[in-house]
């Protein structure tokens, strides 16, 4: 099976691009990456990408058909992204209140912790699952051969895109955190800022409506 070059470099700046435009899932790694750190960022951002695995397989199997054509099972999905989102900003606002240091706040986050929050965060976004849905089969050609495995190769070449992206948004927000580590009062404002972002993309993500 050889997909054209050209073909490839279309898609993976489309990918580029996608995952640069402001949305949930960078503007999260930004906030994560300020909060708690780089490594911090960095391992949201793997757990984002695999929950982009997910989607990947969901669009493989045809699952996410069910997301375009059920209005219950899209709404579920999207009550739980709200509810997740939710409670972050609610532990944001919690850790503003709190006496402990930037270092110790760092240290209640097991890297398995961050791990895990990113995949929740990708997999209950119905969005993405979405765009899945109606981006990766207009670059498959049954005539190469299976759609599964092309599909399957345009995912992970998505994912290596959003691993740049992302990685990179960790890497310069984690010298915002580094340069913040001191500072109890930046440290209480950084919290309230980041509750109302998680706040406001609960909001957004409720808003969202079925294609």
């Amino acid at each position: 099976m050889i997909i054209p070059v050209e073909t490839l470099t279309i898609y993976f700046a489309a990918s580029l691009a996608l995952a640069i435009a402001p949305g949930p899932d960078n503007i999260f790694v930004l906030t994560q990456s300020a909060l708690h750190g780089r490594k911090a960022g960095l391992l949201v951002t793997l757990g984002l990408c695999t929950g982009l695995l997910a989607h990947t397989g969901a669009v493989s199997l045809g699952i996410a058909v069910i997301f375009m054509t059920s209005t219950l099972a899209f709404t579920a999905l999207k009550l739980v992204g709200a509810a997740y989102l939710l409670y972050l900003a609610w532990q944001a606002f919690h850790a503003g209140k709190s006496d402990i240091s930037q270092h110790q706040a760092r240290a209640t986050l097991s890297a398995k912790a961050l791990y895990v929050r990113g995949i929740i965060m990708n997999v209950t976004n119905p969005k993405v699952a979405l765009f899945f849905m109606a981006f990766l089969p207009q670059f498959a050609d049954p005539a190469r051969g299976s759609l599964t495995v092309q599909i399957a190769m345009f995912g992970a070449l998505f994912m290596l895109a959003t691993l740049i992206v992302f990685g990179s948004i960790a890497w310069g927000a984690g010298l915002l955190g580094d340069w913040l580590q001191g500072s109890r009062r930046a440290q209480l404002v950084l919290n309230r800022v980041a509750g109302t972002v998680f706040a406001g993309l609960a909001i957004r993500l409720l808003a969202v409506d079925q294609l």
